[in-house]
C-alpha cells in the first residue's frame, strides 16, 4: 500500500460529471497531465480543441475568450495581462524594422510611449495622424506603412473620428487597422460590422480591448485581450503570445466572467450618469468647454451619432472639461483635491468615480484646435448616485472659486 502522502498526491476520487452552476468553474494549472505519449504528441493547443500547459489555456480562459468574442464580434481571442499588454502584442506581432505604424495624436499615452521608446529602438517608425481629419491619415499613409490605430473615442480628449471612412482609407491601401475598444467596450459600436445596413463586413481587423475597465467593473483586475475575425491574423498574434509567455491569472479570468453578465447594465448606468453630470458642466462658467461626444458641440459628435446608438448605452461614462485659463494649475488642483466622492486615481469603469487632472500639451503635437485653451480634467463617472456626485462637483467649484 502507498504512503497516505502518496495517495494525497494521486488520489483516484473524480467527482461525478454534469454540474452546472451560473458561473463557470475555476481551473488553475500550470502542468496539464496527458494519458499516453501518443496523447501529448497530438494534442493541439492553437484551435482550442484540446490542452497541453496552463500558459495555453484552460476551461476558465477558453470561456473567457469565447464570451468575449460574443461581445465584440470576433472570432478569436487571446488574453493577456493589461490592456496595455494587448497592445503591445499587437505591435510585436505585426511589425519587424523598417515598418511604420500611424497613431492618432489623442492616443492613450502609453501607446505612443511604446512607439517612441522599444519600436523606435528596433528600427519601427511612427508618425501620429489627426484622428478627425482622415485626408490627414491618408497622406501619411506610405508603403511602410503596416498598421494604423485607431480610438473611438480618443483618449482624455474625447474626440470621436469619422471611423468607417478611416477604415475604408486603409483598406484600401491593404493597411490593417487595430482599434483601441476599451471605450465602446463592445457595447457602443460594433468594430468588426461597423455598419451593418449601408456596408456589411466593413470592419477593423484588430480589436484591443482593456479588459480591466468595463468587463472587469470593480477596479480591481488587470487583463486585456486581443480579438480578430481572420484565422490567419490570430494565429500571427496567438504565436507571439505563446513566444513572449504571456498568461492570466485563472482568479482574474474568473472575476471578469463573473462580472460579464452585469456589464451592460453598467455601462447604460455610467453613460447616463456621465451625460447629465457633463450637461450640467456645460452651464457653468468655470468650465470653457465639456467634452463628451454625446454633447452636439463635442468634437467629432456627429460621427458618434452615425455609428453608436443615439440613447442611452452608447457613450461610456467618461467626461472632460476644460477650466478657464483664468485658473492657474493651482487653483485647478485645488479643486480636484476638493472633490470627495470624485477620487483621484487612473483608469475607469469600476463602481467609484474619479478625476484626473492633465497636461495636454505635454501629451499631443500641438494644442489640438477642437480644444479651448485652459486646463483639462478628465471625469470617470462611477455608480454613485447622481444627485450626490453633481454636489460633489458644485462643492468644489466653490473652493476654485474661493
Amino acid at each position: 500500500m502507498a504512503h497516505r502522502t502518496t495517495e494525497l498526491i494521486h488520489h483516484a476520487y473524480t467527482p461525478p460529471a454534469g454540474f452546472e452552476a451560473p458561473q463557470p468553474g475555476v481551473f488553475k494549472a500550470s502542468t496539464v497531465f496527458f494519458p499516453s505519449v501518443a496523447a501529448m504528441r497530438s494534442r493541439e493547443w492553437k484551435d482550442k480543441t484540446a490542452y497541453t500547459y496552463g500558459l495555453h489555456g484552460t476551461p476558465t480562459t477558453y470561456a473567457l475568450e469565447e464570451r468575449l468574442c460574443t461581445l465584440e464580434g470576433g472570432a478569436q481571442c487571446v488574453l493577456v495581462p493589461s490592456g496595455l499588454a494587448a497592445l503591445a502584442l499587437v505591435a510585436l506581432s505585426l511589425l519587424k524594422s523598417g515598418d511604420e505604424v500611424l497613431i492618432p495624436d489623442n492616443a492613450y499615452g502609453p501607446s505612443k510611449a511604446l512607439a517612441e521608446g522599444e519600436l523606435r529602438g528596433w528600427g519601427i517608425t511612427h508618425q501620429y495622424y489627426d484622428p478627425l481629419d482622415p485626408q490627414d491619415l491618408e497622406a501619411k499613409l506610405s508603403s511602410r506603412t503596416r498598421l494604423v490605430w485607431v480610438e473611438a473615442a480618443g483618449s482624455v480628449t474625447l474626440e470621436f473620428p469619422d471611423v468607417p471612412t478611416l477604415v475604408r482609407l486603409c483598406k484600401r491601401r491593404g493597411v490593417l487597422v487595430a482599434l483601441d475598444n476599451t471605450w465602446g467596450a463592445g457595447l457602443a459600436f460594433a468594430p468588426f460590422d461597423l455598419l451593418p445596413d449601408a456596408e456589411p463586413g466593413l470592419g477593423v481587423d484588430i480589436s484591443a480591448h482593456a479588459l480591466t475597465k468595463y468587463p472587469s467593473g470593480g477596479g480591481d483586475v488587470l487583463m486585456g485581450s486581443v480579438i480578430t475575425r481572420d484565422a490567419g491574423l490570430h494565429l500571427r498574434l496567438k504565436l507571439t503570445h505563446m513566444r513572449l509567455g504571456l498568461g492570466i491569472g485563472a482568479n482574474d479570468a474568473e472575476a471578469v466572467l463573473r462580472a460579464l453578465p452585469s456589464m451592460a447594465l453598467r455601462y447604460r448606468a455610467h453613460d447616463v450618469a456621465a451625460r447629465a453630470l457633463a450637461q450640467w458642466c456645460q452651464s457653468r462658467p468655470e468650465f470653457v468647454q465639456v467634452l463628451h461626444p454625446a454633447l452636439s458641440d463635442s468634437p467629432g459628435h456627429t460621427h458618434w451619432k452615425a455609428l453608436c446608438e443615439n440613447g442611452p448605452g452608447g457613450a461610456a461614462g467618461l467626461f472632460s472639461v476644460v477650466l478657464s485659463a483664468r485658473y492657474d494649475q493651482s487653483q485647478v488642483d485645488a479643486f480636484c483635491d476638493a472633490l470627495r466622492l470624485f477620487r483621484l486615481g487612473y483608469s475607469w469603469g469600476g463602481p467609484i468615480s474619479l478625476v484626473v487632472p492633465y497636461d495636454l500639451a505635454s501629451m499631443r503635437s500641438g494644442w489640438p484646435a477642437c480644444i479651448q485653451q485652459g486646463t483639462l480634467v478628465r471625469f470617470s463617472v462611477g455608480l454613485e448616485a447622481l444627485e450626490d456626485l453633481q454636489a460633489d462637483l458644485a462643492q468644489a467649484l466653490q473652493v476654485l472659486r474661493g
